[in-house]
């Protein structure tokens, strides 16, 4: 099967290079089929190396892989002792790839104008509620109004279910975060993250974004989800300076 990148369709500054994964072209068997690069996820590990050999074909160099923990944290990823624990990443450095695993939480690629610098967020429903935008933005160091930021596949608003303990959670920081709730029943609700991300870049200052309205849960040929089945692969999203 032939690799499939997505290159994300936004008005980035040429010297921004950046990509994101389908789970096709890859070596993996099973439900990691076929491009998974989670090395946490119970793939083989041998596996999972040929899979980021594959990918690594693409880039300047190896990603900053980081240990994702649902968090805040944005680590800065220049130099060869960073730090790997966080959920997001920024970088000023050329050839130095900031990258994010996901399988349903929505990557949130970032750029300001001059191409001066690139970061990246993992955004689950529990990081974005908790900041990790907010976060990115600040870790950027650039006026937000110079950034642009690329959504990509997530779980999309017709498939994530949620209980009233995540929208009141939404709802308690900004209370116009109830315009990406639909009510789906009794103490339940479809969560559209795509429209949470882009309420909180705007509200940083961020105007300009891109991307969404790729669901990760509905096309099972392109992408894992794990809401969708639980044991599963993971795709990257990447972004760096050339």
């Amino acid at each position: 099967m032939k690799l499939e990148w997505i290159r994300p369709d936004w008005p980035a500054p040429s010297r921004v290079r950046a990509l994101i994964t389908t789970r096709r072209g890859g070596v993996s068997q099973g439900p990691y089929a076929s491009l998974n690069l989670g090395d946490h996820v119970g793939d083989d590990p041998e596996t999972v190396r040929a899979n980021r050999g594959l990918l690594r074909e693409d880039l300047p160099s190896e990603p900053k892989w980081l240990r994702q923990v649902h968090g805040t944290r944005i680590a800065s990823v220049d130099g060869a002792l960073y730090s790997k624990e966080g959920d997001g990443a920024v970088s000023r450095v050329a050839g130095t790839v900031c990258a994010v695993l996901m399988a349903d939480c929505l990557p949130v690629l970032l750029c300001d104008e001059s191409a001066t610098v690139v970061g990246i967020a993992h955004a689950g429903w529990r990081g974005l509620c908790a900041g990790i935008v907010e976060q990115a933005v600040a870790a950027m160091g650039a006026h937000p109004s110079s950034l642009l930021a690329y959504l990509g596949p997530a779980i999309g608003p017709a498939s994530f279910e949620v209980g009233d303990e995540v929208r009141e959670a939404f709802l308690r920081h900004q209370p116009s975060a109830a315009a990406a709730f639909a009510f789906h029943g009794p103490k339940k609700w479809l969560c559209d993250l795509d429209h949470l991300a882009r309420q909180r870049l705007q509200k940083c200052g961020v105007s300009r974004v891109h991307g969404g309205g790729m669901c990760t849960y509905l096309d099972a040929d392109r992408f894992y989800s794990y809401r969708r089945d639980g044991v599963t692969g993971r795709m990257a999203a990447l972004i760096w300076l050339a």
